[in-house]
């Protein structure tokens, strides 16, 4: 069951409607004394129905969840439309790259915007199980880079994180120092992938820009030093996959799984 509603950044002042995919049988399970695990994705449009989604795909949850065995809520951010406003809200750091431009990074208040005021908001108004260890947080592409600052950052309201085709590149050493500074659990469970021809640089066969050969590099190092941390990680290149929502979706099973089971 899916509900869409308004919201209002704080941090913009600005409507981001959520997307809150509840159990079908959610009603009979809340009167029987159930409550959800929950868990946040940033991008909520591209998540349920391809109508919604920009490029006119989605990541087919919807019908992941309806045969899935663990029933559990989602709520998804939507970001903004206009100009550069995703790529701002989606940082948490400042950086001017020839290959992006100007990102202002807005990211860290968009995360408090969350952790302080939205989820307490879901735990009020929905059975949820509140705890951090019932609360996982997810993503594609910047969002994935939000997910994975969100697991580090507030990792007493976060212990999981799906960082998929996370653009680590511009902030890796800005990154790397949020991993060895901030303090984290040792349940932590972190979900990094990228697709093949993300990480070889490559399109159709030819080579893309050489930006994009570094995530292979940059990811593994993020990798050695969450696991000299003692967190939980699983690394998961896809066989030829691309930087799009319809190879997201191949990974949405591998993912859950790996957070939740």
């Amino acid at each position: 069951m899916l509900i869409k509603r308004d919201c209002i950044c704080t941090p913009v002042g600005k409507n981001r409607p959520l997307h809150i995919w509840l159990p079908d049988t959610y009603e009979e399970d809340i009167a029987r004394g159930e409550r959800f695990p929950v868990m946040y994705f940033f991008d909520g449009h591209n998540l349920f129905r391809d109508e919604d989604a920009t490029y006119g795909k989605c990541w087919g949850l919807a019908d992941f969840l309806g045969q899935w065995e663990k029933p559990m809520i989602i709520v998804g951010f939507e970001c903004g439309h206009e100009g550069r406003e995703r790529l701002n809200e989606y940082s948490p750091y400042y950086w001017n790259s020839h290959y992006i431009g100007k990102v202002e990074g807005i990211g860290d208040e968009i995360l408090r915007w969350i952790s302080e005021e939205v989820k307490p908001e879901i735990d009020r108004e929905f059975a949820t199980w509140a705890h951090r260890e019932a609360t996982g947080i997810g993503g594609s592409s910047m969002g994935g880079l939000m997910s994975f600052c969100g697991v580090l950052k507030y990792n007493s309201v976060f212990s999981k994180a799906a960082c998929l085709s996370s653009t680590v590149i511009p902030c890796y050493r800005k990154l790397c120092k949020e991993v060895k500074e901030n303090v984290l659990h040792p349940d932590t469970r972190i979900w990094l992938s990228y697709g093949e021809d993300e990480a070889l640089g490559r399109a159709d066969g030819k080579l893309k820009d050489l930006f994009d050969t570094k995530t292979a590099q940059y990811t593994g190092k993020i990798l050695e030093l969450l696991e000299a941390k003692g967190v939980m990680t699983r690394s998961y290149i896809q066989p030829h996959g691309g930087h799009c929502e319809a190879d997201w979706e191949k990974q949405v099973p591998l993912f859950m799984d790996y957070l939740w089971r």
